[in-house]
């Protein structure tokens, strides 16, 4: 028998051992893979992420912006010939997306077409459905059944739809801002609820009021779209559009989450103690301004509406927050709500105290004989030297020669004709007529907590200059 020769050995080994080699080499490689891959995930995840059941989520490598938010405004011809005013101070051409559904095609005299209006598409006769219903409030079927067809158009992208009124005035950046917060995959329902107490008893605590604005997730919006024929089937007795989508929407899994900056406006007459201490969240909505006063002494409601909006313009994550400060020398209290108004009273008022608003306005529906009226609480409108603000309303706003910085100037509305406050040695801030503040150019990307702020004042000067910062590790505003 032949022995194989020492090289045909070595060549056989050489094979060998390459192949368990290179065997060896693919699951060592591949193992490493796997515990790179199990690292990246268990060593890189923000222990401070939250758990609740509205997590923040990320949503995609692409933050939300304008172009993710479609807009449906239910609105009627008639009223749209001065309800147009208000939207156009808010909707931004060939940037916002969205439609108004009127009730009727559009007289001539509102043709050719405003371009600062949203385009407009007619409501679908939905007769025969209503009919066959026998729907108690056709008016309202519509208006629900405006979702569908909202959804019915192309909306490429689309993360978030927003229903509201011919008359709801949006701020778009802090909208934006709040619903980049959540995730537009799951089902999200937001709303705000009526600042009338009886109006959520008559209707529903968990609903939201759509001239507040309905937001839904593009999900739970398309979903009840698809389901919108039952849905109006299934509840032909109920006599509220909102009511209507919410039900609709509970229906499908979907419950109500209140937001705050949503205002609904269930409000009757003088609103300006409502808007001097707004909550802290970003101002998102108000609508109602055909049934209140203006809101800016010596204006008219649409010209209220711009001034407003000229300062939202500005600084959209300010507007209408309350900064609160005191100068203790003359033992005053400043009650700043940015962009709109700013109190002065003659004591050193806590924080605790200014948050809540005075009653300037009324109830919605009549007074009920009893409190509660409102689901917050107020304080009374009392003729009390201590207790009555001189009050002082934005007259002008731009930059500061600081270009860091926003100067905005308020102007007295009306000399206050009480005496001086005694508390505190009698300090009568009569004389003031002008309040200048400045406040940072940079927006607030966090609303955790209030502001802080600072006031430049002279014994007997006409003027008073306020400047807006963050507030230091534990100051009390007290």
């Amino acid at each position: 028998m032949l022995l194989p020769s020492f090289d045909s050995l070595r060549e056989k080994f050489a094979s060998i051992f390459d192949k368990y080699f290179v065997a060896n080499l693919c699951k060592v490689i591949l193992f490493s893979g796997v515990i790179l891959y199990l690292a990246s995930i268990f060593l890189f995840i923000d222990p401070n992420c939250p758990t609740s059941p509205y997590e923040y989520s990320p949503i995609s490598s692409n933050d939300t912006n304008l172009s993710h938010l479609i807009f449906g405004l239910l609105g009627s011809e008639k009223a749209w010939h001065y309800r147009k005013n208000y939207i156009e101070t808010w909707w931004k051409p060939k940037l916002t997306r969205g439609y108004l559904f009127l009730d009727v095609s559009p007289n001539p005299n509102l043709l050719p077409w405003s371009k600062n209006s949203p385009p407009y598409r007619v409501s679908t006769n939905i007769t025969k459905l209503v009919q066959e219903t026998h729907h108690i409030a056709p008016i309202m079927a519509r208006m629900v059944h405006g979702i569908k067809e909202l959804i019915d158009q192309e909306h490429e992208g689309g993360r978030w739809v927003i229903m509201g009124d011919d008359d709801s005035i949006f701020f778009l950046e802090n909208l934006v801002d709040v619903l980049g917060k959540y995730d537009h995959n799951k089902y999200y329902y937001f709303g705000g609820q009526s600042e009338y107490i009886l109006s959520n008893f008559w209707y529903s605590f968990n609903q939201g009021f759509g001239g507040a604005g309905i937001i839904m997730s593009f999900p739970l919006a398309k979903a009840l779209a698809q389901d919108m024929e039952s849905c109006l089937r299934r509840y032909p007795h109920l006599n509220s559009a909102d009511l209507i989508t919410m039900t609709c929407i509970v229906d499908l899994g979907g419950s109500f989450v209140p937001l705050k900056g949503l205002h609904q406006i269930d409000l009757h007459g003088d609103i300006s103690g409502f808007l001097s201490s707004h909550t802290k969240e970003p101002l998102i909505s108000l609508h109602h301004f055909d049934a209140v006063s203006p809101i800016f002494p010596s204006m008219d409601r649409i010209q209220s509406t711009k001034h407003l909006m000229k300062a939202a313009k500005f600084d959209n994550s300010r507007i209408l927050q309350q900064t609160i400060c005191h100068h203790r020398l003359s033992n005053w209290t400043f009650s700043v709500s940015w962009g709109y108004s700013i109190h002065i009273y003659e004591k050193i008022m806590p924080r605790s105290h200014l948050i809540k608003p005075i009653e300037t306005f009324d109830t919605w529906s009549g007074r009920p004989q009893n409190p509660p009226f409102y689901m917050f609480n107020t304080r009374s409108h009392v003729n009390d030297s201590c207790e009555t603000p001189h009050i002082f309303y934005l007259k002008s706003i731009g930059g500061a020669q600081n270009k860091n910085e926003i100067m905005a100037t308020y102007s007295r509305s009306v000399v206050r004709k009480l005496q001086g406050c005694p508390i505190g040695g009698n300090h009568p801030a009569n004389y003031v007529n002008k309040i200048q503040v400045y406040s940072p150019r940079k927006k607030r990307a966090e609303m955790g907590r209030c502001e802080c702020c600072d006031i430049i004042h002279t014994t007997g000067s006409n003027k008073a200059q306020v400047k807006l910062r963050e507030c230091f590790t534990n100051e009390k505003i007290a």
